[in-house]
């Protein structure tokens, strides 16, 4: 049942007397019974109910619930508060006894257990609001399922299950025009702004890297062929790495000159976490006097990072 209150409530008496057993009460007028309610309408049903005590602060005083009201005519519950047998049995009461709306310990205990309108009754209940702002409570639901938007619903909320079939959940991209080269010998060399970070949803994602752009590879004095390698790394661990370069046949008197070879690349990862996972391009230029660079045309180029969930 819901407790209902009210701060209007006015004080008013019996019209006539009640036995120990009696399940209605009756008040002057009609009017009295409006203004003890203060405003409060009860749902019928014994659904709601509104505290009152009868013969206030005296030894004869006994707590009831009003459970539904009918013009001058309040059905009660019996012996509240430990007045008596709840529900059953109270205290005999003579006319012009006062009646009184009032907060008692049941009142507070309830409010130490629970919250109104419905308990929170297994692990994992939650509550929400409806459409007229009325609190309840949204039963959690099975194992693997997550809580959506659904506005079919009394309260706005459904647990659905996740659906088996992998799809994507999210796409993370970044943009660059930056040229980036490679120093011969130095190592790897992050490619400037081709690395995205992603924060994947659940720990059994795949995460799909997709990313193209050309790179310049050019001779140097005396060499007859380029060499270097691209590769995606997320942390600080390589994923996959791919040699690229040229081959100049001439004889003699090599001349210096840029061959541009487009890179394509799709890797699938799973990475197992669901922290910030962050992917990174990087080349490696082999030979101390070749040029070696990445989106040497300098054109807008892409990274995407898209989470598989699966």
């Amino acid at each position: 049942m819901t407790r209902k209150y009210s701060s209007i409530s006015v004080e008013t008496t019996l019209n006539s007397g009640i036995n120990t057993t009696a399940t209605t009460m009756v008040l002057p007028s009609v009017s009295a019974a409006t203004a003890l309610m203060g405003g409060v309408t009860l749902a019928p049903g014994n659904v709601d109910i509104f505290t009152v005590a009868i013969d206030v602060d005296t030894i004869n005083e006994e707590i009831v619930y009003v459970t539904g009201v009918s013009g001058d005519t309040l059905t009660i519950s019996r012996g509240q508060a430990g007045t008596g047998t709840p529900g059953v049995s109270g205290i005999a009461h003579s006319a012009g006894a006062t009646i009184k709306h009032v907060l008692t310990s049941s009142d507070l205990i309830y409010f130490n257990t629970a919250i109104q309108p419905d308990t929170l009754t297994a692990k994992g209940d939650i509550y929400a609001a409806s459409a007229s702002a009325t609190v309840g409570r949204v039963a959690v639901g099975t194992n693997g399922q997550v809580l959506t938007a659904d506005s079919s619903q009394t309260r706005g909320l459904a647990w659905t299950t996740i659906s088996s079939t992998p799809r994507i959940g999210q796409v993370v991209t970044a943009t660059t025009t930056n040229i980036t080269s490679a120093t011969g010998g130095a190592g790897n060399t992050d490619v400037s702004g081709l690395s995205v970070t992603i924060t994947p949803t659940s720990a059994t994602s795949k995460i799909l890297i997709v990313t193209s752009f050309d790179i310049g590879a050019g001779n140097g004095a005396g060499n007859t062929y380029g060499l270097g390698r691209v590769l995606l790394v997320r942390g600080g661990t390589t994923l996959t790495q791919d040699t690229n370069g040229f081959y100049y046949p001439g004889g003699g008197a090599i001349p210096s000159f840029v061959t541009y070879l487009q890179y394509s690349m799709q890797y699938v990862d799973s990475p197992a976490t669901t922290s910030a996972t962050t992917y990174k391009m990087q080349i490696n230029n082999l030979f101390s006097v070749n040029y070696f660079a990445a989106n040497s045309a300098g054109t807008s180029v892409q990274i995407s990072a898209m989470e598989i969930l699966v």
